[in-house]
């Protein structure tokens, strides 16, 4: 169990990018984490982190390290899972905040997966893509998409998903062809209310683009919606793209670009994390969705 406790202390600085927050995130010290990862180092007789006083990151030894350790961290969750169904039955009401489109796709298949396993559990989703006060709304778990979690909260670093551009065939036939970012500039761009403008990079280059369209919704599923229809470009989660993308319904434009996404957090506060009932619960979507999801390459 040792081993375990001190995979889990690497995997969460990993995922934190600092010593700090990881002992935060874990309830332990920062001394402990520390001598949890240098455990782990010795075990492997490799470097894994490179730290300076600003930051810590993964060495390349360090980034297979972390895919071995969070598969071993998903099996033991699964384990405990598995075991907490036999022997100690799950009762109780979560309320979960979560944006809209991750509320409607991806979220919905792990929240019915944890309520099949738990058959006296009952989930409260509270959809919104503005950020809902955890005291205020009585929300035991939130998930935000951020680079930046609340310093006031406990975070968990759950998965980055890529931004895709794309457009629906249709559309892409009547307009002039898209060759640059700036030739978006004359094409109707399908906006998220929270995203009037999109960020490109290429090499060492930054394209940041302010646009415009005939639509805005603070509602993914809508942008997709026109999307479909021919009626512009979006930019669009990979979760939501991908299955899109994948059959040709959309295409994939400049893809010599990317559009940089945002990680996927779950906060929520200390005293939301003692009961047993949100633990499982967040234990479970970490265990789910360990892999970032990048955006759709043909095979």
């Amino acid at each position: 169990m040792e081993k375990i406790t001190a995979i889990r202390s690497f995997v969460e600085v990993a995922n934190c990018g600092s010593f700090t927050r990881a002992a935060d995130n874990l309830a332990l010290s920062r001394l402990q984490v520390s001598r949890h990862v240098k455990e782990i180092e010795h075990w492997l007789s490799q470097r894994l982190l490179h730290r300076t006083t600003r930051s810590v990151s993964l060495t390349l030894q360090g980034e297979e390290a972390l895919q071995y350790c969070q598969r071993i961290l998903a099996e033991v969750a699964a384990m405990e899972s598995r075991a907490h169904s036999h022997n100690t039955e799950l009762v109780g009401t979560i309320r979960i905040a979560t944006p809209i489109g991750l509320g409607q796709h991806s979220l919905y298949e792990v929240v019915d997966a944890f309520i099949q396993l738990h058959s006296k559990v009952k989930i409260q989703l509270l959809m919104s893509d503005s950020f809902v006060q955890l005291v205020g709304e009585r929300v035991d778990v939130a998930l935000r998409f951020t680079e930046q979690p609340d310093d006031s909260l406990i975070a968990r670093r759950l998965m980055a998903i890529d931004n895709v551009l794309c457009a629906a065939p249709a559309y892409l036939a009547r307009v002039p062809d898209i060759a640059t970012p700036e030739d978006l500039l004359a094409h109707n761009c399908l906006l998220h209310s929270s995203q009037p403008g999109w960020l490109l990079l290429k090499g060492q280059q930054h394209k940041q683009l302010r646009l415009s369209g005939n639509l805005q919704a603070n509602d993914m599923g809508v942008l997709v919606g026109a999307a479909l229809r021919g009626r512009g470009i979006v930019c669009l989660p990979a979760d939501l793209a991908n299955p899109y993308l994948a059959d040709g319904r959309l295409v994939e434009v400049l893809p010599e670009y990317t559009a940089p996404g945002k990680s996927l957090w779950a906060v929520y506060l200390s005293r939301s994390y003692q009961q047993s009932l949100v633990r499982a619960f967040i234990d479970f979507i970490a265990g789910k969705w360990q892999q970032d999801i990048r955006k759709w390459r043909a095979p």
